[in-house]
């Protein structure tokens, strides 16, 4: 599963906003189930940062969001966060050591 968070960030507050996230990273890689964690910057619209995980389940997802460390480290970036949809269910995937996977979809599709 993959949850990818947009943020508009004003250039004036990239350097605080990029401490926050690095703390965010870390406290949701500490979590169960979390695989990866990537924050970047648009190279086009550099005020476009994004917060990408990628989580085992959605439940392990949704009990990190309720961890204490993730609500105080996590949780404070979201006020910035463009509203729109963050979870995507992975349907194809590559890495290295699996080559290309297929994966049934939760909505049956």
């Amino acid at each position: 599963m993959l949850v990818v968070t947009r943020y508009r960030v004003p250039a004036d507050e990239w350097v605080s906003f990029h401490e926050q996230a690095r703390g965010a990273v870390r406290v949701l890689t500490e979590r169960p189930g979390c695989r990866a964690a990537t924050v970047g910057r648009n190279v086009d619209e550099p005020e476009l940062w994004t917060l990408t995980t990628e989580w085992a389940t959605v439940g392990d997802y949704r009990r990190a969001l309720s961890n204490a460390q993730v609500k105080q480290y996590a949780v404070p970036l979201m006020y910035r966060a463009v509203d729109e949809p963050t979870a995507y269910e992975a349907l194809t995937t590559w890495n290295p050591a699996d080559g290309v996977q297929e994966h049934v979809s939760d909505l049956g599709l």
